[in-house]
């Protein structure tokens, strides 16, 4: 996956991140988009520094706790999602990371035995 695109959202209880993600691989999906959220409460911070750091973030920014959204744009790396469906609307859910060196690694693996059948990994 590549970040194409990332916008901060504050929001009272929950902020987070607007994530467009392109997918890399495999080249059967490339060129499409998935949007998901990273958010930012003192129990989700865990997540973000996970997908900063699996994809290569400028760790100097990283070291002083800063994101700048247009550092992120070109990022690589890959995500495990998921979708679910509250209140009838559709939602992806960003569950892991790995950095895009473990593409060749990851996607050697049968996903119906890593994964649950509702979610998708891509680079």
């Amino acid at each position: 996956m590549r970040v194409d695109g990332a916008q901060f959202r504050w929001h009272a209880r929950k902020p987070f991140y607007v994530l467009r993600l392109s997918v890399i691989e495999p080249r059967t999906l490339a060129g499409q988009s998935i949007v998901g959220r990273l958010y930012c409460t003192q129990k989700a911070m865990w997540k973000l520094g996970w997908f900063l750091r699996d994809f290569l973030y400028d760790p100097e920014l990283l070291a002083h706790e800063q994101v700048d959204e247009k550092a992120l744009l070109g990022l690589r790396g890959i995500v495990k999602i998921s979708q679910t469906v509250i209140n009838g609307i559709s939602v992806i859910n960003l569950d892991g990371f790995a950095p895009a060196s473990q593409w060749e690694e990851l996607s050697a693996a049968p996903v119906s035995s890593a994964f649950p059948s509702d979610n998708v990994e891509a680079s």
